[in-house]
């Protein structure tokens, strides 16, 4: 079974969600006090706004949750890179032209920062044709 979220642009994040989610990639799955702690107090937001935050990942498909004890325990449902694959096939699937144009803006936004991402992108091009144009 595919554990993917089905894609929509719903599943677009708020600051919030993505401070959690960013914090659950970074830091393993957790509770609702432990993300509380790292994304909460820093913010200046109280623990209900993070439970709230964290439930609406889980409907997003984003995130998954687990009984452990009396709290539940949060975790990704999807790696970061599989959710920016998913992030930019729907960016792709919603421009309606030519995906060539998305490409190059792609290339265009890469090559203004900087020089050294430019040859990270070639680097990677290169790799993918190696292979035969399979991802990793």
């Amino acid at each position: 079974m595919d554990r993917r979220p089905a894609r929509s642009r719903a599943h677009v994040l708020g600051a919030l969600e993505r401070a959690v989610l960013d914090a659950l990639w970074s830091g393993g799955a957790a509770d609702v006090k432990a993300m509380h702690r790292v994304v909460g107090v820093p913010r200046g937001i109280a623990p209900n706004t993070i439970q709230s935050t964290l439930e609406r990942l889980v409907r997003k498909g984003l995130a998954g949750r687990r009984k452990v004890g009396r709290a539940f325990v949060y975790a990704p449902r999807l790696s970061r890179r599989e959710w920016i694959t998913d992030e930019l096939d729907a960016l792709l699937a919603e421009a309606r032209g030519p995906a060539g144009l998305l490409l190059a803006a792609f290339v265009d936004l890469t090559e203004r920062a900087g020089a050294e991402r430019l040859a990270e992108l070639e680097a990677l091009v290169r790799e993918r044709r190696r292979r035969g144009g399979r991802s990793s």
